[in-house]
């Protein structure tokens, strides 16, 4: 018999090829103090974050800090529990009746990640019997949670609302249900969904559809509600499935629908049944986070200045940022071997931004993905442009 590990032969091989000369790993940053939502010390320097999912700067909010505080004196650290056990306190049931209360809608449910949010509710509503038509460029936990499901998955060309008609054309006799599955904004590019034209066509041909608003819960919308909200469908989604992890700035995920059904995820859906429920802590600092959006609407327009900014800056030196101006922008910058360079002569500049590679990018090129805060302020940002612009210019003399 073979290792275990002998088929990943090959991928060892590249990355010793990759971080020869003791080039700094990407995928293995150590952040050694997070002074504040837009800086760190990393390497024992001070850097500047463009490479987080921070949105609105709340990993560092006092309330959440004092929230978490007093619920550990009341509850403790830990549940020790799933869900259906003993994992389910009063403030569980609190933030789930706040969120629906926040969307407007009657059932919410909370799980430990916002990847097992994906993974339990596509898995715990979907089956042998149905399809699910996914978005091609959707996130791996979406892509996790259809495989577990069992369901014939097919996937349509991202952002293609007449790719996805064609194929529920050809689905018409189909006796089964069908889930149609799409993100706010990208994770990757920062591509925002047209939510409008996904609604109509799911209306049409009467399938369902959930959105993952992992990326724009909090920045979007007049209420921080999401892309469904900022385009006027939200009463016609089905499903709305987010994180805490991004723009609430703690970790867990949530499910948000008018459906009834959804409650019986909590007796079909694996992720949610054996996995043990989110620590007290941390339900207490998100129920207070949770305010803190609601009552800081400005937040929303900082960043979407902070954006524009980095955007315009990007397209002033030459790169091609996404179109559409959102937190995330991906900018192309290469073949791996050049990405890697790229992105490491920036981190020695005191710039982090996050570096994603083949397979996970379009056109097979390494991608910088950077993103921005409100948090920021416009001088960091017009500071993270001079490294950039720099590191273009060092790497172009040197025809790298």
């Amino acid at each position: 018999m073979k290792d275990i590990f002998a088929k990943y032969a090959p991928l060892v091989a590249e990355a010793r090829l990759l971080l020869s000369n003791n080039r700094q790993n990407p995928f293995n940053v150590v952040i050694e103090e997070a002074i504040s939502p837009t800086r760190a010390f990393i390497k024992g320097k001070e850097t500047l974050l463009f490479g987080t999912n921070n949105y609105l700067g709340l990993s560092h909010s006092d309330a959440a800090k004092k929230a978490a505080i007093e619920v550990i004196k009341k509850h403790g650290v830990g549940t020790t529990g799933s869900r259906i056990a003993n994992g389910t306190l009063s403030i569980h049931q609190e933030l789930e009746t706040t969120f629906a209360e926040a969307f407007g809608k009657k059932h919410a449910i909370v799980f430990s990640g916002g990847y097992l949010a994906n993974l339990g509710v596509i898995s715990g509503i979907a089956d042998k019997n149905d399809i699910i038509l996914l978005d091609a460029d959707s996130h791996a936990s979406i892509y996790d949670g259809a495989r577990l499901s069992g369901a014939q998955v097919l996937r349509f060309r991202h952002n293609k609302p007449e790719d996805l008609e064609r194929r529920l054309k050809l689905l018409k006799d189909h006796q089964g249900s069908v889930l149609i599955v799409v993100e706010g904004i990208y994770s990757m590019t920062g591509n925002m969904a047209p939510l409008k034209e996904f609604v109509r066509i799911k209306k049409e041909y009467g399938a369902a559809l959930l959105v993952d608003e992992a990326h724009s819960f909090g920045v979007y919308g007049d209420n921080g509600l999401g892309i469904a909200e900022l385009q006027g469908v939200l009463d016609d989604v089905d499903f709305v499935v987010g994180t805490f992890s991004k723009a609430i700035g703690t970790m867990g995920g949530f499910c948000i629908s008018d459906r009834e059904e959804l409650e019986l995820v909590r007796v079909t859906s694996r992720p949610y049944m054996f996995t043990v429920s989110p620590s007290p802590e941390i339900i207490g600092a998100t129920l207070a986070n949770l305010k803190e959006i609601q009552s800081h609407p400005e937040w929303r327009e900082n960043i979407q200045r902070n954006a524009k900014q980095l955007n315009i800056g990007l397209r002033e030196m030459g790169f091609s940022p996404n179109k559409d101006i959102a937190a995330i922008i991906g900018v192309p910058v290469g073949e791996t071997p050049r990405a890697m360079l790229f992105w490491e002569k920036l981190l020695k500049k005191g710039v982090y931004v996050n570096l994603s590679l083949p397979p996970a990018t379009p056109d097979n090129n390494g991608l910088l993905r950077m993103s921005v805060t409100s948090s920021h302020t416009s001088e960091e940002i017009s500071q993270a442009l001079k490294s950039i612009k720099e590191v273009k210019e060092e790497m172009e003399a040197f025809d790298i």
